[in-house]
């Protein structure tokens, strides 16, 4: 035989030859299958013989639909695992009456639950099911009516459009914050950097400083009489003047400055016995 002269039976003619034989035999096993498991009569373990029968029958299917999401970060393993609940799903539900094929009826339902399980995996922080959905909604309609407005549309606008509540749109929007998240100890860009995320947006709270000191006067200040209390309030958190404050209360200014100088010294004391 001449070299390079395909051998009887392996050409390409002869390969599709086979597969559409392959093709015709699956459906006619599968034809089989369906009824057995939709039989009146039939026992539920021949139901369940059946049942298993139709998913190893088309689990080469699930395989196919699983390498459309490979190296998208998850084992091959895992995606035909989650394929095979659709798998299953469309078993149970498909109707051979309506004479689609089952492949073309499974196919859809098998790459929507793997597409459903990158959904609930790729979220940083869990969120409910009805709030992944509905974000998919939200930025679906937004397109949508951005397009035929000609502006980003309004959240009142998005709840008529979509049938749910202003309140529901918000929650929406504001989960869609947890799909994505930064460490706080992540840099930017820059190789050379060492500058973190906490280092840009955490500032020095300067009033953490006096915090317990804050603590401690409260209930000193309570124990005060209502006009030292009045003339504290005046002179530190409402920054008048000691004129302005003999004004307000009805005393002469040397007055004020007493009773201030007093009850400081009353309160340095007190606080001076807690330490």
């Amino acid at each position: 035989m001449t070299s390079g002269t395909p051998e009887p039976g392996t050409g390409p003619e002869q390969e599709v030859d086979r597969r559409a034989a392959g093709v015709e035999l699956t459906r006619r096993r599968s034809a089989e299958l369906f009824r057995e498991l939709r039989e009146d009569d039939a026992s539920d373990a021949a139901r369940t013989t059946a049942r298993d029968g139709l998913v190893h029958l088309h689990l080469p299917l699930v395989e196919h639909c699983a390498r459309r999401f490979r190296n998208r970060g998850e084992p091959f393993e895992d995606l035909v695992q989650v394929g095979t609940i659709g798998l299953i799903k469309s078993i149970d539900r498909f109707d051979t009456e309506r004479g689609v094929e089952f492949s073309t009826y499974a196919t859809p339902t098998i790459i929507g639950e793997i597409k459903r399980y990158f959904r609930d995996k790729g979220w940083a922080i869990r969120v409910p099911r009805r709030l992944q959905e509905l974000r998919m909604q939200i930025s679906s309609t937004t397109a949508e009516l951005t397009q035929t407005l000609g502006r980003s549309p309004t959240v009142s606008e998005l709840a008529v459009a979509i049938g749910c509540s202003s309140e529901e749109i918000v929650e929406g929007i504001e989960s869609s914050n947890a799909y994505s998240t930064l460490s706080l100890d992540a840099t930017d860009n820059n190789d050379d950097s060492t500058t973190t995320m906490l280092d840009a947006i955490g500032v020095e709270d300067e009033g953490l400083e006096h915090v317990e000191v804050r603590e401690s006067l409260k209930p000193l200040l309570d124990q005060l009489a209502p006009r030292e209390k009045k003339i504290l309030l005046l002179r530190f958190f409402k920054n008048m003047t000691q004129s302005q404050i003999a004004a307000e209360i009805g005393v002469s200014q040397m007055h004020v400055s007493r009773l201030l100088t007093r009850t400081l010294e009353q309160l340095r004391a007190s606080l001076d016995e807690q330490s």
